[in-house]
């Protein structure tokens, strides 16, 4: 089974142990259904000002994002890293809760590692079918 690591880097946005399993859970889902098993994989909550300097630094776009993922290989999977702040106006934005948009940008992220893209029309849709399946078995509800 897939190690999980959770490292929370901000303290402004508290998260509570049921919405920190539910990111374990939803990696190791999406994990199992694509046939990945062992190594590790680490989730690092952030605040807006350090997404913005890695998306930066990485991307070269100078902007706040909420989700960045960083594959590496096979025995550590990557690294997932979530902006809490972007996370909690998003959830407000789209009238659901903070657990629910941290579990799709950890659903998200993690099928980024897992090879998944969405640069052209079919790629996005079938990376949706995926997150959206996964959230369902998880019940992990909007």
């Amino acid at each position: 089974m897939i190690k999980v690591k959770i490292n929370d880097q901000q303290s402004g946005i508290d998260i509570n142990q049921d919405i920190l399993q539910n990111c374990k859970d939803i990696v190791r889902k999406a994990t199992k259904m694509e046939g990945y098993d062992g190594g590790e994989i680490s989730i690092a909550f952030v605040d807006n000002n350090k997404i913005r300097e890695l998306n930066n630094k990485f991307r070269k776009v100078d902007e706040v994002t909420d989700v960045l993922a960083f594959p590496m290989g096979e025995e550590i999977l990557g690294d997932i890293i979530i902006s809490k702040e972007r996370a909690l106006t998003q959830s407000e934005d789209y009238g659901h809760s903070l657990k629910r948009e941290i579990c799709y940008l950890v659903t998200h992220g993690i099928l980024h590692l897992l090879g998944y893209k969405h640069k052209t029309v079919g790629e996005k849709n079938e990376m949706r079918k995926r997150e959206e399946r996964i959230l369902k078995e998880l019940e992990i509800k909007r």
